[in-house]
């Protein structure tokens, strides 16, 4: 899928990860989603240097941190995005900073896209209750307990809420991930300079 008719020129999107478990396809996919429409990436961990990726149980290759998000300013954004990977978020919502900055940014009403385990972090932000996501099918309980609606869906978009929720259930739903996150974000409002 291209973006022939959405840019996110002049646009910089954060993709928070931990520094270490973060699935490798879910970091570089919607990453190259990004610059390919003229965004600029950046990526926030909780710690500074570099961040290990893994293919399913496997290390994948190591990515280097612009910014730690303890000392990130929401502000100089214009989306966030959350890859899975089981351990990645697993790590997230025990890191009160990295939880401060995705409850924040949700409430702000900015655009947010999550793919697979990375509703974990949503959940632990308290940024699901009356939203309505997909993600990895084990988190279906998780997601409903904290007050989401889930849905067996390649992509959903949710804009029950303070800002555009986009999510996905796994890898073989990047497609339509990227598309999506892509079109929502291009069409938010940019952040005041």
């Amino acid at each position: 899928m291209g973006w022939p008719s959405t840019t996110l020129t002049g646009r910089t999107i954060a993709f928070l990860v931990a520094p270490y478990g973060a699935e490798q396809v879910e970091l570089t996919s919607p990453w190259q989603a990004v610059e390919e429409s003229g965004g600029t990436p950046r990526l926030l961990s909780t710690a500074p240097g570099r961040v290990q990726a893994v293919r399913g149980h496997t290390p994948g290759d190591t990515f280097a941190v612009d910014a730690v998000v303890a000392e990130a300013d929401a502000a100089s954004f214009d989306g966030l995005i959350l890859p899975g990977g089981v351990a990645n978020p697993d790590r997230l919502r025990l890191d009160e900073a990295a939880v401060a900055f995705v409850r924040a940014w949700c409430a702000s009403g900015r655009p947010v896209a999550a793919i697979c385990h990375a509703a974990w972090t949503l959940i632990e932000a308290d940024a699901v209750r009356g939203r309505t996501l997909t993600s990895w099918p084990s988190l279906r309980t998780d997601l409903r307990n904290a007050g989401a609606n889930w849905v067996d869906e390649e992509v959903h978009t949710c804009r029950d809420g303070p800002g555009p929720l986009v999510s996905s259930r796994k890898p073989a739903d990047l497609p339509f991930f990227n598309d999506t996150l892509v079109t929502v974000f291009a069409h938010a409002a940019k952040r005041k300079r």
